[in-house]
């Protein structure tokens, strides 16, 4: 379910002084509790899962429409992978064209993993808490956070949080375009997805 977007703020992140200048999109209560040693196992979960590959049809249609215009307009494709990609368009506002630099030098290189090499995302950084990776197209730069959140008693909850900088008047208008779409048929089915997934880890566990 979608939370409040200052739910995080009741303790600081590395991610606050990296994404300073971007706007927060959303923030997701994700499915998956446990105790202070389980975010590894989230991590991995959300790399390898086939999403949208196999999720519900509407989820892939719409995947599938999204880059089709990408492919129509030179929006750039969602479901295409960083390593393909090429050259990315520039931080908006800056001469950027990574987020890593701001990484602390300490956290660079500790997120590489096999298994985001087909993805749409290129990793920044992962500690026992936060794990983040940003991604550009053509309408916006994006980052996506993965939170391990003390909700005290040593258990922990995964939150997410989607970070963007529009591109111009047509990136905002595309992102409000598309907000119907995610929040009642993407976001949804993501969550149904991971919620069933990690109930299986835990019950083969």
């Amino acid at each position: 379910m979608r939370a409040p977007k200052d739910v995080l703020r009741a303790r600081r992140w590395i991610i606050d002084d990296i994404v300073h200048d971007f706007d927060v999109e959303d923030v997701w209560v994700l499915p998956m509790e446990g105790g202070p040693d389980d975010f590894e196992a989230v991590i991995d979960l959300v790399r390898s899962i086939d999403f949208p590959g196999s999720a519900p049809l509407p989820v892939r249609l719409l995947w599938d429409i999204r880059d089709l215009l990408g492919r129509i307009f030179g929006l750039g494709r969602i479901s295409a992978s960083a390593d393909d990609a090429g050259d990315w368009p520039p931080v908006p506002g800056t001469e950027e064209r990574s987020l890593l630099g701001r990484v602390p030098e300490e956290l660079r290189n500790t997120a590489t993993s096999p298994l985001v090499a087909d993805k749409p995302f290129r990793p920044l950084y992962l500690t026992d808490t936060e794990f983040a990776d940003e991604i550009s197209n053509r309408t916006m730069y994006g980052v996506k956070h993965l939170a391990w959140a003390h909700q005290g008693g040593g258990r922990y909850r995964a939150y997410m949080t989607v970070y963007v900088k529009p591109r111009g008047a047509a990136g905002k208008a595309y992102m409000a375009f598309i907000k119907p779409f995610r929040y009642a048929i993407i976001y949804p089915a993501l969550l149904r997805h991971l919620d069933r997934f990690w109930t299986e880890r835990r019950v083969a566990h």
